[in-house]
């Protein structure tokens, strides 16, 4: 049973795979056939579950595997939105039918929303820095930040 990720499947596993597959294509959906939007989230979901992987590996704090899902499964919808566009469902050739020159076009939209994002993630994280800080102190986090910054207890041990 080493397709089993921890021993056992779970309900959170089987969401983030079902999500993976609906971002994965949804850069695609006005410009791939159904077949082709059925590959794409099958696709995204497997990338994405090894990106979940290389997080856990890296030890990056990412409780909903936001980068995981959404950064990677996008990044790889916009990326096969240029291998698998079709003019039976749009004005936009892709690659399979016959424009190779739409993956380029595709990578530079990619690099353009890295950048835009990056550069605005950062601006926001030093508002956000300046106005209340981006960490709580150790004891807070020690003492959970469900019973130090909202006075509730989630769960009890």
């Amino acid at each position: 049973m080493s397709w089993l990720h921890k021993g056992s499947p779970s309900v959170i596993g089987a969401v983030s795979g079902a999500i993976a597959g609906e971002v994965g294509i949804t850069p695609a959906s006005g410009f791939v056939d159904p077949s082709s939007a059925i590959i794409i989230g099958f696709i995204a979901g497997a990338v994405c579950y090894g990106a979940i992987l290389l997080r856990e590996r890296l030890k990056v704090d990412d409780a909903l595997d936001v980068w995981a899902v959404h950064g990677v499964g996008g990044t790889l919808g916009i990326l096969l939105t240029g291998i698998f566009a079709t003019t039976a469902v749009s004005a936009s050739k892709g690659l399979i039918d016959g424009n190779p020159g739409q993956v380029g076009t595709q990578l530079v939209a990619i690099a353009a929303t890295w950048i835009y994002s990056a550069v605005a993630t950062l601006i926001i994280l030093k508002v956000v820095d300046f106005a209340v800080g981006l960490r709580v102190g150790e004891a807070e986090e020690e003492a959970g930040l469900d019973a130090s910054q909202h006075g509730e207890v989630a769960w009890q041990s």
